[in-house]
């Protein structure tokens, strides 16, 4: 059975290792397979399908063969050096951050940024997967409520005192 059309944009990662990949992802993000295509040579995944916090990522095994990159290296981070693009989960609370950033690395995630909170109002912070995938997570911290003006302070206590 076909997975459910998606109307939003859906990253598409490679890794080295699919099956792994899928592994990981369940135990280290709480994901939920969806489905999985096996490739012709039955040992790597021609395509999958997991979803995370709610969100739809398909991912596939890494094709050198069918790479367009000229030195037919193929297209993982590791081959590359990195990658550029991070996936960000955005969650309701500041304890989630923590909470998810500790699931990943129990599950072999790297920290590459520890949770903290950000100047622009969210807990946030970065892991790793053992793919060279970036997974960011942040969640809006509580408004400071705000402190009575001086003035206003001095007239409430007169109001008191009447």
């Amino acid at each position: 059975m076909p997975a459910k059309t998606q109307k939003q944009v859906v990253p598409y990662l490679t890794v080295s290792d699919g099956a792994g990949a899928i592994a990981f992802y369940k135990k280290g993000l709480a994901a939920t397979e969806i489905m999985r295509m096996p490739a012709e040579d039955k040992k790597r995944l021609m395509h999958a399908q997991i979803e995370i916090n709610g969100h739809a990522i398909y991912l596939s095994d890494d094709f050198p063969e069918f790479s367009s990159d000229t030195t037919g290296g193929g297209r993982t981070p590791e081959k590359l050096g990195g990658s550029p693009v991070g996936m960000f989960i955005q969650l309701d609370a500041p304890k989630e951050v923590d909470k998810w950033m500790a699931r990943a690395a129990k599950a072999g995630a790297k920290v590459t940024m520890p949770a903290s909170d950000q100047f622009w109002g969210d807990r946030f912070g970065v892991v790793t997967d053992p793919f060279g995938h970036s997974w960011q997570f942040g969640a809006p911290l509580p408004k400071p409520k705000k402190k009575a003006a001086p003035k206003a302070k001095a007239k409430a206590k007169a109001k008191k005192r009447k």
